[in-house]
């Protein structure tokens, strides 16, 4: 206890240090939002990875692998592939036509004031599931780290979270990301190689075991390696096959309209740079899901099922990796890995908690109400503080509501579905066609919004629950995904021809592909 409290404390004092450092350095509104655009490649890189790589990656995809085995690596495998998305689609035209959030892009070339309110109001639903994910995981793992109950717990992590965002803006918010993507890395690596360790460095060895793991202490032990366990017909039902193709819908389109990551391309000096940071963020990623198969694999072939299920028999995924790390290394690994899993957690709600109150201070307060037009000095960034403070209750709230038993991969599966279902078509749409106008825009990003929280509402996961599902699938991705698409499209062709937004078509296009014209574009 005295170890995993001193281990503890230290990294939130760091943070604190990190946080009173880019304070100072706090001077209008580009700092605040984009670290003063002064952020390089491969630290960008690192503090995208220290944004995605979330409690979800750690914690809830570990838990997933150990007791859903092939199944559960799947979300490994989606959250990957993602990255191609975001670096052939997304990162060079955001960053080129953009600001401060994924609205600039869209407002270019359409009327400002709807496609801005609607994409607020996008990025505050999707960082709010988000972020209860990974307020459940801290709560998790604090009540075992230092024995504070969940609620406090997770009311402690919201408050720290709250100094990050409200004192250091976006530049404090990447260094606390770095961070914790070097400690998350570096735990990563010595969990894995501790577990290779204990099956003789023998992959042989490792995976023979993996095949005759009992994953969840049932009487006839299943293999973790065959597909079925989570999504196959015997385990989840006809509709289980659906569901998979579903989630990995949700995974490999959603990352590409995830507002958090998003606002990470403002913070580098040009689009060569933002290019640069997403091959970075791939290399880390990639290294650190091919782990993740050791973390959960290792689990369910080394620790005992009755330290993994909770006293009513059922799973407790989001503590697998912190157990092995005790059952490997002792109290102090374990100690490390929790702080590690508290620092993943801290980094990736301040990301979330940033681009939210910078969506609703830059596109619905700045360019909504006031029409764009200047307001009191410093007006804007008082705004996304107070937003902060509002978001992050709101999320505190509803994890504590929920409680610590649900899976946080769960929650952030379905962030991904909002995103890709709402963000995804009108980004696309806005870059490549040039038709497109402000009716598709919104009908886009409304359709796609409410048919995602609708669906997930009514699916087995929602407030009808497993019996009195309405919609038979927990990921509603293979559904919602092509409504928000077709609903893109019906609006634009539907109604008048947008001669304005058609005229601004070409002048987006070439800013978004040679930077001429955005900030620090100089060079072109």
């Amino acid at each position: 206890m005295t170890i995993s409290l001193i281990m503890f404390l230290s990294f939130v004092a760091l943070t604190l240090l990190i946080t009173f450092w880019a304070a100072k350095r706090n001077t209008g509104a580009s700092a605040y939002f984009a670290a003063g655009r002064s952020i390089t490649g491969w630290q960008n890189g690192l503090a995208v990875a220290g944004d995605y790589m979330s409690a979800a990656s750690f914690l809830g995809i570990s838990g997933m692998i150990c007791f859903s085995g092939y199944d559960g690596f799947m979300y490994s495998v989606g959250f990957l592939v993602a990255y191609i998305t975001v670096l052939l689609i997304v990162a060079e035209p955001l960053r080129n036509a953009g600001k401060y959030t994924m609205a600039d892009l869209l407002a270019y070339r359409m009327k400002p004031r709807p496609v801005r309110a609607m994409a607020s109001l996008s990025t505050l639903i999707i960082s709010t599931f988000y972020m209860i994910a990974q307020m459940l995981g801290a709560g998790v793992i604090i009540e075992r780290l230092i024995g504070i109950s969940f609620a406090p717990a997770v009311i402690g992590v919201g408050v720290l979270m709250l100094v990050y965002v409200v004192f250091g803006g976006m530049l404090a918010t990447t260094w606390v990301q770095i961070v914790k993507a070097l400690l998350l890395m570096g735990g990563a690596i010595i969990l894995s190689y501790l577990v290779l360790q204990y099956h003789h460095f023998s992959l042989t060895a490792f995976f023979d075991a993996v095949s005759k793991a009992d994953y969840a202490g049932t009487e006839a032990p299943k293999n973790l390696l065959e597909p079925g366990l989570k999504f196959g017909i015997a385990a989840a039902g006809p509709w289980g096959p659906l569901d998979l193709v579903s989630l990995g819908l949700g995974l490999v389109l959603g990352t590409a309209g995830l507002p958090h990551i998003l606002v990470r391309f403002y913070t580098v000096p040009d689009a060569k740079t933002a290019r640069s940071s997403v091959v970075w963020a791939m290399a880390i990623i990639g290294v650190f899901y091919i782990m993740t198969t050791f973390f959960g694999f290792g689990a369910a072939t080394i620790l005992k099922k009755s330290v993994i299920l909770t006293e009513t028999g059922a799973p407790n995924p989001n503590m697998v990796a912190p157990l092995l790390a005790e059952a490997l290394g002792g109290e102090l690994f374990f100690a490390f890995i929790s702080a590690v899993a508290f620092a993943t957690i801290l980094a990736v709600v301040a990301g979330l908690t940033m681009s939210a109150s910078a969506s609703f201070a830059h596109d619905f307060y700045s360019n909504v109400i006031h029409h764009g037009k200047e307001n009191r000095p410093g007006a804007e960034i008082k705004v996304a503080r107070i937003t902060a403070f509002v978001v992050g209750a709101a999320s505190i709230g509803i994890a504590i509501y929920l409680g610590p038993s649900v899976n946080a991969a769960f929650l952030v599966g379905l962030a991904f579905s909002v995103a890709a279902s709402a963000n995804l078509p009108v980004i696309i749409f806005s870059v490549f066609w040039k038709r497109f106008n402000t009716t598709g825009a919104v009908a886009g990003l409304v359709v796609g919004l409410l048919a995602s929280i609708v669906l997930i509402l009514i699916s087995p996961s929602g407030i009808f629950g497993k019996e009195g599902a309405i919609f038979p699938l927990a990921n509603p991705g293979i559904v919602s995904i092509p409504l928000g698409f077709l609903a893109a499209y019906l609006g634009t062709i539907l109604t008048p021809r947008d001669l304005e937004a058609e005229a601004k078509f070409s002048e987006l296009s070439v800013r978004a592909h040679t930077g001429l014209g955005s900030e620090k574009a100089t060079a072109h």
